[in-house]
């Protein structure tokens, strides 16, 4: 059965634009797609591992060949674990508002821990090689302000948010990437409206297979 999976980054719940466009995104998945499964992975409800200790000792002796000690593959397992919900998935979908320019600090420690060689990428001499091949990502981004290009300030220079998301899903092997916007939430009710209504309109678009030009 394919799997999509949602990757939750807001804690705001029902009141994130994020998570407000992602639910017109999965509404219109169900309809196109009753036999697939969504998984849910809500960063704010699981507790995250840390990376230090047993973690960082494991990730230095598998780079140096070294056998892993017993509490090392532990720590190990744990990670893989969290990584294989990302294998398993068809479809990847990320709910991510913009925080101090850039995404939200439990998806910043989330993509730390799993991105690590032979879980997410392999690397040799010729560089490195992303492991989730063939796989479908729909990103949608939440914004307080205009960041786009075509904004009269030079905030889009600020926006360290959709790069990030972007060279990372392409270093784990993500390519086929689709983007959707919404921003001016904090310009007023009505602004906000208007931009919610955009964005769930391209979401449900995306969900029902139609594809837009990047």
């Amino acid at each position: 059965m394919p799997i999509l999976l949602h990757i939750e980054a807001s804690p705001r719940k029902r009141r994130s634009a994020s998570l407000d466009v992602a639910r017109a995104y999965l509404e219109a998945y169900r309809d196109a797609h009753p036999d697939h499964r969504i998984d849910v992975l809500d960063l704010w409800a699981i507790g995250l591992p840390e990376f230090d200790g047993d973690a960082l000792d494991a990730k230095y002796a598998d780079l140096s060949g070294t056998r892993l000690s017993a509490t090392q593959q532990q720590a190990w397992a744990g990670i893989r674990k969290l990584a294989q919900r990302l294998h398993d998935a068809d479809t990847l979908l990320f709910s991510v508002p913009l925080w101090n320019f850039s995404i939200p600090y439990k998806l910043k420690h989330f993509i730390d821990v799993v991105s690590q060689r032979n879980i997410l990428f392999s690397f040799d001499e010729r560089g490195l090689k992303g492991l989730l091949k063939g796989k479908r990502a729909a990103v949608i981004y939440a914004r307080g302000l205009d960041y786009s290009i075509d904004s009269s300030t030079p905030a889009h220079s600020f926006d360290f948010q959709r790069p990030f998301m972007e060279v990372w899903l392409r270093s784990v092997g993500v390519i086929d990437v689709e983007s959707i916007v919404v921003e001016k939430t904090l310009l007023g009710p009505e602004v906000d409206e208007v931009a919610r209504q955009a964005a769930r309109k391209q979401a449900a678009a995306l969900a029902g297979g139609i594809r837009f030009d990047r």
